[in-house]
């Protein structure tokens, strides 16, 4: 049994198995990765500053995404904007 804490609200719950969303979040939490992967499909090679400031989530909540293993990190070309 595990003791974990909603990385929405912050409440304290027990479960079977390593989760970070409470059942009461975890609506909030499927539709956030379900609004990231669509904005990612459409721009492919977004950080998550630009995520973030594109669907008002927070950065680390992207980043979060990445170490629950969700997301994977994926190694595009950039290029210098003009000024």
């Amino acid at each position: 049994m595990y003791t974990n804490v909603c990385k929405h609200c912050r409440k304290i719950f027990k479960s079977r198995f390593k989760t970070y969303s409470c059942q009461n979040c975890k609506k909030i939490d499927n539709d956030h990765f379900d609004d990231i992967e669509a904005y990612l499909k459409e721009y492919p090679n977004s950080n998550a500053l630009q995520i973030s400031e594109a669907l008002g989530i927070t950065a680390f909540e992207v980043l979060f995404y990445l170490k629950e293993g969700r997301l994977n990190i994926s190694r595009g070309n950039f290029e210098k904007l003009s000024d």
